[in-house]
């Protein structure tokens, strides 16, 4: 059988549902560290990383021996039926990396799942029904992902009705505050003292005790969700004091504290999990996306004495924890420490984001620069301050023309995020970001 051309697949294009909102129409034929090669050999500075998952870089060398050696001994075992070495192995990991207290682990196979077991085991632990989220947060688009997911409106657009029990909270954007007070915001809203470094001006934790006694109660909420950084809202990075005060707040309300490090987790923020910078330690915590390196594995990751509350064939999954997968984390998580990627993500991370800050000082466009290790997201303003969405747009694609990938994000679509793998090199981000400048400046 002849092979079909590039030529020929790209015909095919034409019968893929067009809900796949697309960046580019580019045939990739392999991936390699921080490059995505093309049909015609092009080479491209991924600095997507396939939204966040690629973290080892593309195929790295220990993955794909894991995944060529766990494929020719079992390819599927199912969790309700046997255990399987993998799936062992890889809970012996994660107990090294998770914190200590989050000793209790389930598998599944994307983030949305991940979430929507985590609402469950929250709901049936607790006996409560109701969940408060934040503004901006994304946590899949499945039913109940979906109610908890407010990033954009197009997401929700035409498919309620959503499952109920789910109350919106500000989330602490300091930035944007700022841009309000200046704007000339009612103060009984944002109030306080100016942000900084040490906190915020309270006004989102306010903001949920006022959901308590206006749109719920503390006895009927199970669980409180939130991003430790907020992903497709605009990787936007929140002061340690609003972590710190929502871990107070559902110990005063025995309210479980749900962290969602689906994007932020496994080196993404310079270390293993992004809530490890805040000094907060949740109940439950969901993971996927970095976990295996590109092959579809999720978990949920709480206390034992939560996970003993979950009713024994209330929650499952045909694929949840599949061996190849699991093998492939195992890799991922060994390659990660051995190779000390999560340190090289702080170091390179701090090297972009003062690179970018650089920028800012130059480009009036460019209004904040911000993020945690190589999770680092810039916004973009009109010179009247509002979101410019099509600049970003042009920006991404110009700089597609040159060689580098990029996404944006933001419920204006205005904020440009660069999340290479872990692997990334110095003469690596430099390329980048002059590529970035000369898009901008173009």
């Amino acid at each position: 059988m002849t092979t079909p051309s590039a030529t020929d697949l790209l015909e095919q294009t034409a019968f893929l549902s067009p809900v796949w909102a697309r960046y580019s129409d580019i045939l990739v034929e392999r991936g390699e560290g921080v490059y995505l090669y093309d049909v015609e050999g092009r080479r491209y500075l991924d600095f997507t990383c396939g939204i966040g998952v690629t973290n080892t870089g593309h195929c790295h060398p220990r993955v794909v021996a894991a995944i060529r050696e766990q494929a020719g001994l079992l390819l599927h075992g199912q969790a309700n039926i046997v255990y399987h070495r993998p799936m062992l192995e890889l809970v012996a990991e994660l107990r090294t990396i998770a914190p200590l207290e989050l000793d209790s682990f389930f598998f599944s196979n994307s983030g949305a799942e991940a979430v929507e077991g985590a609402i469950k085991l929250a709901r049936q632990a607790t006996g409560r029904s109701d969940v408060i989220a934040f503004e901006g947060g994304f946590h899949g688009r499945t039913a109940g992902a979906l109610a908890l997911t407010s990033s954009k409106g197009k997401y929700r657009h035409a498919v309620a009705p959503l499952p109920a029990g789910v109350h919106f909270a500000p989330y602490a954007a300091c930035f944007h505050c700022a841009v309000a007070r200046a704007a000339g915001a009612d103060p009984s809203f944002i109030s306080g003292a100016a942000p900084d470094d040490a906190g915020c001006c309270g006004n989102p934790l306010r903001q949920i005790e006022h959901i308590l006694h206006t749109q719920t109660t503390p006895e009927d909420v199970a669980a409180v969700l939130v991003e430790p950084v907020l992903g497709e809202g605009g990787y936007i990075v929140p002061p340690a004091s609003f972590l710190q005060g929502l871990r107070r707040l559902c110990d005063r309300y025995g309210i479980l504290l749900i962290v969602d490090e689906v994007q932020s987790g496994f080196g993404r923020t310079g270390r293993f999990f992004a809530i490890e910078h805040f000094g907060v330690i949740p109940d439950i915590m969901t993971v996927a996306k970095g976990i295996a390196s590109g092959l579809p594995l999720s978990g949920i990751i709480a206390r034992r004495v939560i996970m003993e509350r979950w009713q024994p064939g209330s929650h499952g999954g045909t694929y949840g924890g599949n061996a190849v997968a699991c093998a492939a984390a195992v890799a991922t998580i060994r390659a990660m420490r051995e190779e000390r990627m999560v340190e090289n993500a702080a170091r390179q991370g701090a090297l972009l984001k003062a690179e970018l800050l650089r920028l800012k000082a130059q480009v009036p466009s460019i209004g904040d620069v911000r993020g945690l290790g190589l999770m680092i997201g810039v916004e973009l303003r009109t010179a009247e301050g509002m979101p410019d969405a099509a600049l970003a747009k042009r920006v991404v694609a110009e700089c597609r023309t040159r060689g580098l990938l990029l996404l944006t994000c933001g419920p204006y679509d205005n904020v440009i995020r660069f999340i290479p793998p872990l692997v990334v090199e110095e003469d690596q981000i430099r390329d980048a970001v002059r590529i970035f400048e000369d898009a901008l400046a173009s």
